[in-house]
C-alpha cells in the first residue's frame, strides 16, 4: 500500500506498516518474519523511518530493542491508521479474522489472565490463529495505558475515569473468604466480630491495607486486623495455603482458590457489590480484530455471572 505525490518527498504508507510491526515485535528478526522481509531489508526499513520521523524509534537496550519516548506516543495512533487503512481496502465485513496477524494486548489483574486466558487463548487458535495475546499486569502506579496504546483492553474492576475512554461495565460479584481447609475460623457459626478477630491479608498493586471491608466492619463498631498486603492475588492464595491468615476473593475467582485447596466461604456482612467489566479505547471501535476480543471477553465475563 503505498501512496506518492508530486513534492519533496513521498508517502509511503508501507514505512507505517513496517513501524507498526516493529513496535509491536519491538525485534527487527520478528518483524522481517511478519512483514515476510528479509532482516537486512527489515533493517534499511528501520532506517527509513528513522529518517523520515527523525527519531531512532527501537534503541538497543542490553539484547533487547526498546521503543523511545516518541515511538511510544505515536504507537497508538499508528496501529489505529494501519487498522483504518486495512479495514478500508477490505470493504465492510470482508475481514477474515484467520487471516489477521497482530498482537492484542490485555491489561488486568493475575487473576483476570488466570480465569479467562485458557479460554481466550483457545478462541484465539480456533477462530484467529493468527492473533496472538499478550497480558499485562497492572502497575502499582495508575497509567493511561488504553490512551497511550500501552493496552488495547482493559478487564476487571473498571475505575478509569478518562472521559474519552469506552466502559462496559458486564456484572457484579460478591465478596468472599477463603481461608486454609481445617482453619478456626470454619468450625462454628462465623459472625462479623469473629471473622473481624482473625488475622487478615489483603490483595493491592499499590499495598493498601484497608478496602470496602473495613468501611462495612466500622458501622458495626469493629476493626479487623490486617497484618500485610500482597501485590497479586496469585501470590497470596499460597500465604493462606501455608498459614492462619484470611484472605478475600471476588466469586468469579472461587475455582481458583479452590484449585490450589482453599476454601471459599460467605461473608457474614452486607457488602456493595463487585463491578467487573471492560474498558477501551474508541480508537478500536471499529477495528474487527479489537471487536472479536471484546466480544469474546463480553462472553466469558458474562457466562459467570450468577456464581
Amino acid at each position: 500500500m503505498r501512496v506518492t505525490h508530486s513534492g519533496s518527498s513521498d508517502l509511503d504508507l508501507n514505512l507505517l506498516l513496517a513501524l507498526d510491526v516493529l513496535l509491536d515485535e519491538r525485534s527487527v528478526s520478528g518483524a522481517a518474519r511478519r512483514l515476510h522481509l528479509s532482516e537486512p531489508a527489515t533493517s534499511r526499513t528501520l532506517g527509513r523511518i528513522r529518517k523520515a520521523l527523525g527519531d531512532p524509534v527501537l534503541v538497543r537496550a542490553g539484547r533487547q530493542m526498546v521503543p523511545t519516548p516518541h515511538a511510544l506516543a505515536v504507537q497508538a495512533e499508528v496501529s489505529a491508521v494501519v487498522e483504518r487503512a486495512r479495514a478500508l481496502f477490505a470493504g465492510p465485513g470482508a475481514v477474515d479474522l484467520r487471516t489477521v496477524s497482530r498482537t492484542l494486548t490485555i491489561l488486568g489483574s493475575d487473576a483476570i489472565a488466570a480465569a479467562y486466558g485458557p479460554e481466550l487463548f483457545a478462541r484465539a487458535a480456533a477462530e484467529a490463529p493468527g492473533i496472538r495475546l499478550r497480558f499485562l499486569g497492572e502497575s502499582h502506579v495508575d497509567e493511561p495505558a488504553l490512551r497511550q496504546g500501552t493496552a488495547d483492553l482493559e478487564l476487571g474492576v473498571i475505575d478509569t475515569t478518562a472521559p474519552e475512554v469506552r466502559v462496559e461495565q458486564l456484572r457484579e460479584d460478591r465478596m468472599l473468604g477463603i481461608a486454609r481447609p481445617g482453619h478456626p475460623l470454619l468450625r462454628g457459626p462465623l459472625t462479623a466480630r469473629r471473622f473481624a478477630a482473625a488475622d487478615h491479608v489483603t490483595v493491592s498493586r499499590r499495598g493498601r491495607l484497608t478496602g470496602p471491608l473495613d468501611a462495612a466492619l466500622a458501622g458495626l463498631g469493629v476493626d479487623r486486623r490486617v497484618v500485610g498486603s500482597m501485590a497479586t492475588f496469585s501470590s497470596s492464595l499460597f500465604v493462606l495455603l501455608r498459614t492462619d491468615l484470611v484472605g478475600l476473593a471476588a466469586s468469579w475467582t472461587r475455582p481458583l482458590a479452590e484449585a490450589v485447596g482453599l476454601v471459599a466461604f460467605e461473608i457474614p456482612l452486607d457488602l456493595p457489590p463487585l463491578p467487573l467489566g471492560m474498558a477501551w479505547h474508541p480508537r478500536h471501535d471499529a477495528d474487527p480484530a479489537h471487536a472479536w476480543l471484546r466480544g469474546c471477553a463480553r462472553e466469558l465475563l458474562l457466562r459467570g455471572r450468577s456464581s
